[in-house]
């Protein structure tokens, strides 16, 4: 292989995003590799820990009592949680009406939203009769296996 094409090969290899090159020709084969660069090892410097200190007590709140108003509460009712993930969507299409709201009165195996999933509308039906009281997502919101979407009482 001439010498000028070799070096044009490393250069343009040295100069790009590529990381090995393989070239077989009938006067032989080339392989280029570019190698990451080293980098110089940082100096390493030792220190002592410092001294051990006596606890200090200090007062606190009771850990259940935290535990407590740190919990949102949850919601009352009947829960319907997503069967799959995917983006929740309230209504059949965009300029559609959505298929229920809060307050509505809802039928076991009625639809009450769809779940986009892969490209495929999944319409979920409500497995529990009863009045919605709260819709917990927001429509083209991504949901999860599992998360809760409406409240029904």
């Amino acid at each position: 292989m001439d010498l000028r094409k070799l070096k044009t090969l490393i250069d343009l290899v040295s100069e790009s995003n590529v990381s090995e090159l393989e070239i077989t020709e009938a006067e032989g084969k080339v392989r280029i590799v570019k190698s990451s660069p080293v980098a110089a090892a940082a100096p390493i410097t030792y220190s002592m820990a410092p001294a051990p200190v006596a606890p200090q007590v200090v007062p606190t709140v009771d850990a259940a009592a935290q535990t407590v108003a740190a919990a949102p509460a949850a919601p009352v009712g009947h829960t319907v949680k997503s069967p799959m993930v995917g983006t929740f969507y309230r209504a059949s299409s965009p300029g559609a009406k959505s298929f229920v709201e809060v307050g509505d009165t809802i039928k076991e195996g009625e639809t009450i939203c769809i779940v986009e999933a892969m490209k495929i509308l999944n319409e979920i039906e409500a497995d529990k009769s009863g009045t919605v009281s709260q819709i917990l997502v927001e429509n083209g919101q991504a949901v999860e296996y599992g998360q809760p979407m409406f409240v029904i009482e």
